[in-house]
């Protein structure tokens, strides 16, 4: 954000009510002084006392004087912020650095700098800064924090002029702001083994189109570095050019993550509810699969996927990687809860192909719901579902927990329908509970001696 201060004060002393804008300006001493004075200047022509007069017009005078000169001063001053990071997880600072460069041929007076954060990110930040030279500069920062995640705008910035007796201050605000963007927390997860993940890259036996396309059993152009053993030589005599044999492009394996996000499926708020552990968790498992070379979707009960998001996801151990996993971030600073009553949409999205690896994020699952569930199950290789219940989230301490029969029962229809299903307690740890995944599927130890998946 840069913007100069000095276009602005020129607009409003071409504007009629530019003089108007300067006394209502004046401080509380300016008023005072001029109030005194008018009323000085009463008094001495009802007592007919010359001498008080002109003490009294002076008293007026002076804050009018000073608003004239303040409101004709020609600053020309360039403002400017810059966010680290722009993107911070919940609970962690940012650090916002504010710089104000001089750029006319005089001297400013005493500024006063404010920037305009939202009341969660804590208090508005004002500075004070001394006289700066002709191309001088001064440099400020802040810091913001917020527990809750979402997109909050900082700005505009705005620049205070104050003459030296106090008489008048004047407010100039810069055009443009920055957005700090405040994601899920992402825990780390262990390298564990989980059923559905396809063989990785190499000569699968499931080659789909997706994945290698109708294309791929003709030959094409040759290309600077190609290997001249993959020469197509019927094909070249048949185009008058170079043609080569294209390869099987490896298979990838692939995950898709569900957020349950209907507003029905969890009660509570705030950064400890239940909603926000499976935010987080569906952060973690995207961030932790993208860097294990998935490609990875995320998938909510509405049917919508992250904007951009390819067929299969987006591809991870790739140079996009960061870039897929910051799309996904900044899908789910803003996710909120969904009108939706039943997980219909989302079936209906995954019934259209082989998903991989399937990791769910359900609230409270009635029995029809527990019954979408579990035909999911189908259309993917493995599948595992921590479920959360909302009686127990926003049970206080002390209080007698209620029944876990409906909630056994949920988890039941989906163990029967294949999943790999966790109930997961408050404040529960997302690193535990994935080790018990792969322990309940295996029956072993949270890591073999053989491959581990990640």
């Amino acid at each position: 954000m840069s913007t100069g201060a000095s276009g602005q004060a020129e607009e409003d002393r071409g504007e009629k009510g530019g003089l108007r804008t300067a006394l209502a300006g004046l401080t509380t001493r300016g008023r005072s002084f001029f109030a005194a004075g008018i009323a000085a200047a009463v008094c001495a022509y009802v007592l007919g006392q010359s001498d008080l007069l002109r003490v009294g017009l002076l008293l007026a005078a002076l804050p009018l004087l000073c608003a004239g000169v303040l409101f004709r001063t020609r600053y020309r001053v360039a403002g400017s912020r810059r966010l680290s990071p722009a993107r911070v997880p919940a609970g962690s600072e940012a650090r916002v650095h504010l710089r104000m460069d001089n750029v006319s041929r005089l001297p400013t007076g005493l500024l006063m700098l404010q920037d305009r954060v939202p009341y969660v990110l804590g208090p508005r930040p004002r500075f004070v800064l001394d006289r700066v030279e002709p191309g001088g500069r001064r440099e400020v920062s802040y810091r913001v924090r917020s527990d809750l995640r979402g997109r909050y705008p900082l700005g505009p910035l705005q620049l205070r002029l104050t003459d030296p007796f106090g008489m008048c201050e004047l407010t100039r605000s810069f055009s443009t702001y920055d957005t700090l963007t405040v994601i899920p927390r992402v825990e780390p997860l262990p390298p564990v083994r989980l059923s559905g993940e396809a063989k990785g890259y190499g000569d699968g036996r499931n080659r789909s189109l997706a994945l290698a396309g109708e294309d791929d059993i003709i030959p094409r152009g040759y290309r600077y570095g190609d290997d001249l053993r993959r020469v197509h030589w019927r094909s070249t005599a048949r185009y008058g050019e170079l043609m080569v044999r294209r390869e099987e492009q490896p298979q990838r394996a692939r995950c898709t993550v569900l957020l349950d996000t209907r507003g029905l499926a969890f009660r509570g708020a705030g950064p400890d509810s239940a909603f926000e552990w499976a935010v987080s968790g569906a952060a973690s498992v995207l961030v932790h699969m993208l860097e294990r070379g998935f490609s990875v979707r995320l998938l909510t009960d509405t049917g919508n996927s992250v904007p951009g998001e390819g067929a299969d996801g987006f591809a991870g151990a790739s140079q996009e990687t960061a870039d897929a996993a910051g799309l996904m971030m900044d899908t789910l600073a803003v996710i909120d809860h969904s009108d939706g009553a039943g997980l219909s949409r989302a079936y209906d999205v995954l019934r259209g192909g082989n998903e991989g690896l399937l990791v769910a994020f359900f609230g409270d699952l009635d029995e029809e719901q527990a019954a979408i569930a579990g035909k999911m199950r189908q259309r993917s290789g493995g599948a595992v579902a921590f479920v959360l219940d909302s009686d127990g989230w926003t049970r206080e301490p002390g209080d007698v927990a209620g029944p876990l029969d409906r909630t056994e029962e949920r988890l039941r229809m989906l163990r029967e329908a294949g999943w790999t299903a966790l109930s997961v307690p408050r404040s529960a740890s997302l690193n535990d509970l994935w080790r018990q995944a792969e322990r309940e599927r295996t029956g072993v130890g949270a890591l073999g001696s053989g491959e581990a998946w990640s």
